[in-house]
């Protein structure tokens, strides 16, 4: 039996010899089983050596016949007008109904419709959405799929072979698949956390702790963020509290923001980044019953900027603009549909900013 380097090697020959190979043609000539030649393919494919299609695989399509289509097409032009986009997001509550917001306001604008479908950060339920709107007959689509673990990966290879374009909202692909031709746009969450770092730093804060809340991209990224921002301010870490709590309001949450507030104390930790609004929310009402004082004993920075503004004191926090996101990934949805072959592919990553408040310690004009 062939080694699988081997067997991949007489793949890629073919493809170069003969354009588009049938997967059923492969099988019979390699002498292997569908199960072994699909894994051969998934690693080619992963790689962007070879680029899926219905029912068998091509050479990649590679830039240079551009110039003889013409110029490019407008990015929203008469192709892009009066499309059906279908979206599916993880949540219809949290975040994501601003995201959705600002994607409708563009595709009407644009006179287009979305067709909206709510999964569960799970791939299985990620699926059965996109399936159901595919049904719908959309021509256009904007997923936030789960992308963690094998299921996940499996989630966007599909994605990425559906014979309509697809743009990713919130999500990158993931290390392993580097050349997975998917439009996206993104929040750079883990540089929004390090704005959040650097403005305590400003301050004078030497020792800066994190709390999160609700595990999730959005969350992993703020984490990531503040790591990297302590690492490169050289601020202390040893004795900072890096927390997770439960949501503000559920069961427990006092006794473990109460928690919080006692590693500060411990630590002499003076300033918290907090994701979201709802638990800085909660640890600001702990620290009002325990006689701390905010600003004057605890800095609190929140990454949301939901509900803020609103808080008692208002809290200074870093703002992902969540409206402009769903925006701009529509713009990409329907760039693809008037222009599916010569367009590049885009990945826009949008810059929070920091909206300074009360709660820090500095003044909004600071």
């Amino acid at each position: 039996m062939r080694l699988s380097a081997e067997r991949r090697e007489l793949i890629l020959a073919a493809v170069r010899t003969r354009g588009t190979v049938r997967l059923s043609e492969l099988v019979g000539e390699l002498g292997v089983s569908p199960v072994t030649l699909r894994r051969d393919v998934t690693a080619l494919a992963d790689s962007g050596l070879v680029t899926r299609v219905h029912g068998g695989i091509t050479l990649p399509r590679r830039a240079g016949a551009a110039s003889e289509q013409g110029p490019p097409r407008s990015a929203v032009g008469p192709l892009a007008s009066r499309v059906l986009v279908g979206m599916v997001v993880p949540s219809v509550d949290y975040y994501w109904p601003a995201v959705v917001q600002g994607a409708q306001t563009a595709l009407a604008a644009a006179g287009s419709r979305l067709a909206l479908r709510g999964s569960s950060y799970d791939a299985t339920q990620d699926r059965r959405q996109v399936a159901r709107l595919l049904e719908r007959g959309v021509q256009s689509l904007l997923v936030a799929p789960d992308t963690t673990g094998r299921a996940g990966a499996e989630l966007l290879r599909w994605l990425g072979g559906l014979p309509l374009p697809v743009a990713l909202v919130e999500r990158l692909p993931p290390p392993e698949l580097p050349t997975l031709a998917l439009d996206a746009a993104t929040t750079d969450h883990a540089l929004g956390a390090g704005l959040g770092v650097r403005h305590l730093a400003t301050l004078g804060h030497r020792r800066v702790g994190l709390v999160v809340a609700r595990p999730s991209p959005t969350s992993r990224a703020v984490r990531r963020g503040w790591r990297t921002a302590v690492e490169q301010l050289g601020l202390a870490q040893d004795g900072v509290p890096d927390l997770d709590v439960p949501s503000y309001g559920q069961p427990g949450w006092a006794e473990a923001f109460d928690d919080v507030l006692d590693r500060c104390h411990d630590g002499a930790v003076r300033a918290l980044l907090v994701h979201s609004d709802r638990e800085a929310i909660g640890i600001l009402e702990r620290a009002r019953d325990r006689d701390v004082a905010v600003p004057g004993e605890l800095a609190v920075v929140s990454y949301d900027d939901e509900v803020a503004s609103a808080s008692d004191p208002p809290l200074t926090a870093v703002r992902p603009d969540k409206h402009r996101l769903g925006s701009v990934a529509a713009e990409l949805a329907l760039a693809r549909v008037a222009d599916p072959s010569a367009r590049p592919v885009h990945r826009v990553s949008l810059w929070p900013q920091l909206v300074v408040r009360e709660s820090c310690g500095a003044s909004p004009e600071r």
